[in-house]
């Protein structure tokens, strides 16, 4: 095995110092067999974007990655992925992409399942047909079951209310929430300037919620926020936006480790080296990239967030919590399970049903 790495890692030296160094670490891991020293589900990342398959804005820029892009989350000891659904397309997008991984059959390391919703900036879309669109993305679940996590990603986004006025928001929110009480599954949920509206619609539903009710995405509230939605049983996820600024991270700080989840929402919410958690990102997990026009084999493209790099959320907020990095990926590993009704000893490489 080791002389079979060592001559692919002579055949590709010409391809650049990404794909080198990424060989000699391939090389190393099959000489010594190494375990990731962590167990991650990413509870959130948006898959079906073009930029991994080397598209940007309609030009395809570089090679589709998008196996690298597994296999690099897999080393880092992602098992399972979250693919996030944002509309009625985006969420057949999803299965399929879910699907497709679930029956190529082979050695598969990290297993894809995905949310069905529609977000809140696309909510106009159900507009037109609100009954027979909300019926198309039940059918979606139903028929789906094995691949289907959450209903999501639906709430509201105040911030950005040019895609869809606050009252199409509210009515669709409450519409998605409704079908995840009927269905019995989480929600997964976006809230952006809209705390109290948001958590209004939510007590609307208290007495029919599943249990535990779903997570709150991308969390940047106030301490006040979070306290509020803890006291519904929500869970709330973690990913570079969530810790942007001191006060995210005080907030960060004084969270219940039993209730927080990790995510990256790729290929957004990088932590980016403006950010204030970013002083906790050791050497380590820095990953060798380069714009998407130089990309070359082995490399992550600049600016583009990647389920691996979970990985440097996981180190900013153990390190905001002052807990050890091992104890904060066990608890958060164990809480996607208890939220999605996962097995929590799956073996990390099978592809098998295990919801």
């Amino acid at each position: 095995i080791v002389t079979s790495a060592l001559a692919k890692l002579l055949t590709v030296a010409s391809a650049g110092r990404c794909a080198l160094a990424l060989d000699f670490e391939a090389l190393h891991s099959m000489a010594s067999g190494p375990r990731p020293q962590y167990r991650f589900i990413d509870i959130g990342a948006n898959l079906t974007d073009p930029v991994f398959r080397g598209v940007y804005r309609g030009r395809q820029l570089h090679q589709d990655d998008f196996d690298a892009v597994l296999r690099r989350a897999n080393e880092v000891g992602v098992e399972r992925i979250i693919v996030t659904g944002g509309s009625l397309s985006e969420s057949k997008a999803a299965l399929h992409l879910c699907r497709d991984q679930l029956t190529a059959g082979g050695d598969r390391q990290v297993r894809l399942t995905c949310t069905v919703g529609c977000h809140p900036t696309r909510s106009s879309e159900m507009e037109s047909d609100p009954a027979g669109y909300l019926n198309s993305l039940r059918q979606l679940v139903e028929a789906n079951r094995d691949l289907v996590s959450a209903v999501a990603e639906t709430g509201l986004d105040y911030d950005r209310e040019h895609f869809a006025p606050r009252e199409v928001q509210m009515r669709h929110f409450r519409s998605q929430v409704s079908l995840a009480c009927q269905l019995r599954l989480p929600l997964f949920l976006h809230c952006r300037a809209s705390h109290a509206e948001f958590r209004a619609v939510l007590s609307e539903f208290a007495n029919q919620l599943p249990s535990p009710p779903g997570v709150v995405h991308t969390f940047d509230g106030s301490a006040k926020d979070a306290a509020e939605l803890l006291a519904m049983g929500f869970y709330l996820g973690l990913n570079g936006c969530s810790l942007k600024t001191a006060d995210n991270l005080r907030v960060v700080s004084g969270l219940p480790l039993d209730r927080l989840l990790l995510e990256t929402d790729a290929p957004w919410c990088e932590v980016k080296p403006s950010h204030a958690g970013h002083s906790h990102v050791t050497p380590s997990s820095r990953f060798e990239s380069r714009k998407a026009e130089r990309w070359s084999p082995g490399c992550m493209v600049k600016g583009r967030n990647e389920p691996a790099c979970i990985l440097q959320v996981l180190q900013v907020v153990a390190a905001t919590l002052g807990q050890p990095a091992e104890k904060v990926a066990s608890a958060a590993f164990a809480n996607t399970c208890r939220l999605f009704g996962l097995a929590e000893a799956a073996a990390p490489s099978t592809v098998e049903g295990d919801n």
